[in-house]
This record gives structure tokens, sequence and C-alpha cells, in this order.
């Protein structure tokens, strides 16, 4: 077993990271540029960023590599940039890590539809996976964390290359928003559905990021504990986000989701961190509410 894997099963709450995407808005990067190319041109802000979560209590911090894969990349003509961005953002992470903390490869879903609905098939959405996956343990990370998942055919594809093309610990985590029929992602997947599939695939942890903000995701870790006992993983919004002189402000502050932060540890989490939105300062106080709970 992995030693992170053996950390996570000791008594307590494991501590994750915020946001990289609104962090990076906030010290600099320009809408339309790419946040990947940012390990290979500004590596001390992204080594900045994983410093100041690691600082505010966090042991884990994710790569700057949620969007790193080919047909992400090829928006920006950075296709053939895979391997290069993938084991830049996990060799930032690790250089910053301290001693019994870890680093996650992050990796987002691919931005296109996969068929029947869309045009890449199946074995494609596979191989960009693994192409990306096997960059991230190239460069060294401890486990992958797939996440910000939607639609459950590409949920299932990812995890199957992330098990088939790496021996890393897998975690993933998909997008849940309460409307009319309950808890759902935007492509319909109800909470039951994806851990039963998800879960028959042999995934390490299991769980639910971004989203609408802690409240929703209360909800959530409630239904999720009544119907798995893998590790769950939680990683909400600072609420939802307003647009303020023409800049996307994310609303709920390091106070306002404290109390939150407590009620979704007290349901049975066992590791928990931030979406889009939250700062280390987030980080930092939900590091508080750990201590005071032990």
């Amino acid at each position: 077993m992995s030693k992170f894997l053996n950390e996570i099963k000791k008594p307590g709450i494991f501590l994750c990271d915020g946001a990289m995407g609104t962090e990076l808005q906030k010290r600099g990067l320009a809408v339309g540029v790419c946040p990947e190319e940012y390990n290979v041109s500004s590596p001390k802000i992204i080594k900045e960023i994983h410093q100041d979560y690691f600082n505010a209590g966090a042991r884990l911090v994710e790569t700057n590599t949620f969007g790193a894969n080919s047909l992400r990349l090829k928006f920006y003509g950075f296709e053939n940039r895979v391997r290069e961005f993938n084991i830049a953002g996990a060799l930032l992470a690790r250089e910053v890590c301290p001693i019994n903390s870890f680093v996650a490869g992050s990796i987002g879903p691919l931005g296109e539809m996969i068929e029947p609905l869309g045009e890449i098939s199946v074995q494609h959405a596979y191989n960009v996976f693994a192409e990306q996956i096997k960059a991230l343990q190239e460069g060294g990370v401890d486990v992958l964390f797939i996440e910000t998942m939607m639609a459950l055919d590409e949920a299932v594809i990812a995890v199957k290359s992330a098990k088939e093309n790496s021996n890393l610990p897998v975690s993933i985590t998909m997008t849940f928003e309460l409307g009319k029929a309950g808890l759902r992602t935007p492509w319909g997947v109800d909470i039951k559905t994806a851990l039963d599939a998800l879960s028959q695939l042999g995934v390490d942890i299991i769980g639910a990021n971004c989203g609408r903000g802690f409240d929703e995701m209360i909800e959530v870790v409630k239904e999720m504990k009544s119907l798995t006992e893998l590790p769950i993983l939680v990683q909400a919004n600072a609420g939802l986000p307003e647009w303020v002189d023409g800049v996307s402000v994310y609303t709920e502050t390091p106070e306002m989701i404290a109390p939150k932060v407590e009620k979704i540890i007290s349901l049975g989490v066992k590791l928990i961190g931030g979406c889009c939105g939250t700062t280390p300062a987030h980080i930092k106080k939900m590091n508080e509410v750990i201590s005071n709970l032990r």
C-alpha cells in the first residue's frame, strides 16, 4: 500500500489545498492565457501558491495540471506539450512539499464530448487521459485526483485509464448541484448511480468537488455517507461567484464557511479542501476548525 493511503487510514481529518485557477487569476493570469503553461513560464508563482497552502496547514496540494490534456491544450496550440506541462507541474509541487505531506496530480475533464454525443471515441478519450496520467506519475505525484467530472461515461474512462496506466492511488470526484430532481451532475447523474459505477472500478477515494458552495456540499455528503464505505473527499466552492467591477468574486469568506466545514466533518468525511474561490485563508480556517475538533 502507498504511503499516501497509509496516511489517510490514520485517525483524523486530512486537509487538502484550495483553488488554483482563481489564485492564479489574483496573481496575474489574464483571461485567455493557458494556466498550465505557467508551470514553464512562471514557476515561481506556482510554487508560491503551493507554499501558501502548505503554510496554511494543507497536507496535500494539487498540481497545476487540471486542463493539461491534449484536447484542452489544443485550444492554446499546446497539444504537443502535455508531458512537459504535467511533469513540470508535478516537480514544482514536489519541490516545496514538506516531509510527510503529499502531491496530487490534478486531472480534469477533457473539454470535449465523447461518442455518441460527440466526436471523441472512447479509445481516444482513454488515450488522452493515459498520456497525462503517465506524465504525472513520471513527475512524482503521490496520488491521482480525477475531479470535476459531470458525465459518468467520461469519469469511468478516466478511472480505467488511471488504474491501467499507473500504480498510483486514484481519487474521483464529481460535481453535483441541487435541482428539482435532487442532487445531480449537470449531465443528470445522481449520486447513487455515480458511486455504484465508480466503486466497482476500484477507486481508493470518492467524493464531490466544485458545485454551488458548502451548504449544498453538506447535502451531498449526507447522501454519499449512506452509500459508501470508501474515504470521502469534498472540495466545495466558496459559494457562487458574483460579478464585481468586471471580476468574478466568490462570496463565502473563511469565517462564513467555518461552521459548515465543522458540519461536513461531523458527517464523516475523511479528506476536505476547497475548490473555486477558496484561498490559503480558507484552508487556514479549515485547519483551525480541525484543530478545535481534536
